[in-house]
């Protein structure tokens, strides 16, 4: 077990110093403010219901996306869980700032940054499920193009199929616990009929593909540079000899 352990460790060590800390610090902030903006819905009807969320989440698949394309779906998963104990760290920080007293009144403040538990909750577990789906059907999709796995069109089925998929996922488990299970108990019965949740949730989806078709040329350059320049190359070639 312990030599398990250590072969983890030293895997994860390597996979941090290769991939360019940029493409860490955006996916572990787009991470952060999707929680944050999860707080707001921002449009709801009788059919549809849409939280902030899906402004910046759309940057965190991409960022899955090329990870996983460059060094696999387990090392994007290991960021993914990174990231998501980056958040909790920074939720716990937020709920400490705002329980401290002070005589100027901030309770505004403080709601704001204060979050609420079973939003972290919910998100948490979305997260994490919807990228390990997300990673591991992008890297399954991309190997079904053997003659050119690494090439435009490999690139962007992919990513596309496996976006959709996983953005799905991830936002009908959100709004399921969230404001089916949890809402109507904490919220004075505020809360998303199972409708609006698949509704919003496959409308979701959809808007945040239409983001990554438009920024997917980037990410596609960049997995480019990556390969050209051998980013990564010492960790890809001790993790598929």
């Amino acid at each position: 077990m312990n030599k398990k352990f250590e072969s983890v460790l030293v895997d994860t060590k390597l996979l941090f110093r290769s991939i360019p800390p940029v493409v860490i610090t955006l996916f572990t902030v787009s991470v952060i403010v999707m929680n944050i903006l999860a707080n707001k819905t921002i449009y709801q009807n009788d059919w549809i219901a849409v939280d902030g969320g899906f402004m910046i989440s759309w940057l965190a698949f991409l960022c899955m996306d090329v990870i996983t394309r460059a060094f696999g779906p387990k090392a994007s998963t290991k960021i993914s869980v990174f990231a998501m104990l980056i958040n909790l760290f920074v939720c716990i920080l937020f709920f400490i700032t705002a329980s401290i007293p002070t005589e100027t009144d901030f309770s505004a403040f403080n709601k704001t940054i204060g979050g609420t538990w079973f939003i972290l909750l919910s998100s948490s577990i979305a997260f994490i499920s919807s990228a390990v789906i997300n990673n591991f059907l992008n890297w399954n999709i991309g190997k079904l193009f053997s003659k050119n796995p690494n090439g435009k069109l490999a690139y962007a089925t992919s990513c596309y199929i496996s976006t959709f998929i996983g953005q799905f996922c991830d936002n009908v488990i959100f709004a399921s616990l969230t404001f089916m299970f949890f809402a109507p108990i904490f919220w004075n019965g505020f809360h998303w009929t199972p409708v609006q949740c698949i509704n919003s949730s496959i409308l979701g989806a959809l808007l945040e593909l239409v983001m990554e078709v438009i920024f997917s040329p980037i990410g596609y350059i960049v997995l480019k540079e990556w390969q050209k320049d051998g980013i990564g190359k010492e960790y890809i070639k001790g993790e598929y000899e």
